[in-house]
C-alpha cells in the first residue's frame, strides 16, 4: 500500500481519541470519544495519513478480547468516516508491561511497523499523545510530537514540567488538528 499523503499524523487512542480509564476501556459500552476528537481526525485525514498507533496491555491482562477491541476500532472507523475523513489505519500492542516485546509504546515497533506497511515518510510527520511514552516512540523514529491535555496530558505534564519548553502542548485532539491544518495549509 502507498501511503496517501506524504505525512503521516500518528495519533494515540485512550485519552486522546477517546475517554480514558486507569481501569481500562474493556467493551464498545465504555468506549467515548472526546468531543470534538472524531472531527479532528476527519479533517485531519484530509491532509494527512491518520494511524492510530495505541498499548492495548488490557488484552494481555485478560480484561479484553481483540473481538472486544476491534469491536471499538470499527466504531471508531464509522464515525471519522460518517464526518467525512478515513482513518489510515490502526495498529496495536496486546501485550503487557513485562513482555519485553518490541511494539509497546515507549518503543517505536508500531510506528516502524506502519512505516513499512505503508511506505511512509517519516520526516515531517507527527505523533500525538497524552503520556511521555507516546512521545519518547514518535522520537525515536524522528517524527514531529505533541502532547495532548486530555487523558494522562495534565498527570504527564506535572512529572515532566519541562515538556511546555521543549514540545508543543495542545488542549486536545481539535486544538492540535486546527493548529497544525492552518500551519499545513499556509506553507
Amino acid at each position: 500500500m502507498i501511503a496517501q499523503h506524504p505525512a503521516t499524523i500518528f495519533v494515540d487512542r485512550d485519552g486522546v481519541i477517546n475517554q480514558d480509564s486507569d481501569a481500562f476501556i474493556k467493551s464498545l459500552r465504555e468506549w467515548h470519544p472526546i468531543p470534538g476528537s472524531i472531527e479532528a481526525l476527519a479533517a485531519l485525514s484530509q491532509h494527512f495519513n491518520v494511524i492510530v498507533i495505541t498499548n492495548q496491555s488490557g488484552i494481555a491482562r485478560g480484561l479484553l478480547t481483540t473481538t472486544d477491541l476491534n469491536a471499538m476500532h470499527t466504531e471508531l472507523k464509522k464515525q471519522v468516516c460518517a464526518k467525512g475523513g478515513t482513518i489510515t489505519d490502526i495498529l496495536y500492542c496486546p501485550h503487557g508491561p513485562d513482555d519485553l516485546c518490541n511494539c509497546r509504546k515507549p518503543k517505536p515497533g508500531l510506528l516502524l511497523q506502519a512505516q513499512k506497511k505503508h511506505m511512509l515518510k517519516l520526516k515531517n510527520s507527527w505523533c500525538i499523545g497524552d503520556s511521555y511514552r507516546d512521545l519518547e516512540a514518535g522520537l525515536a523514529v524522528g517524527t514531529q510530537v505533541a502532547l495532548v491535555r486530555t487523558g494522562k496530558g495534565l498527570r504527564t505534564l506535572t512529572q515532566h514540567p519541562d515538556l511546555e519548553k521543549t514540545y508543543p502542548i495542545f488542549d486536545d485532539l481539535n486544538t492540535f488538528s486546527t493548529w497544525i491544518l492552518k500551519k499545513d495549509i499556509s506553507c
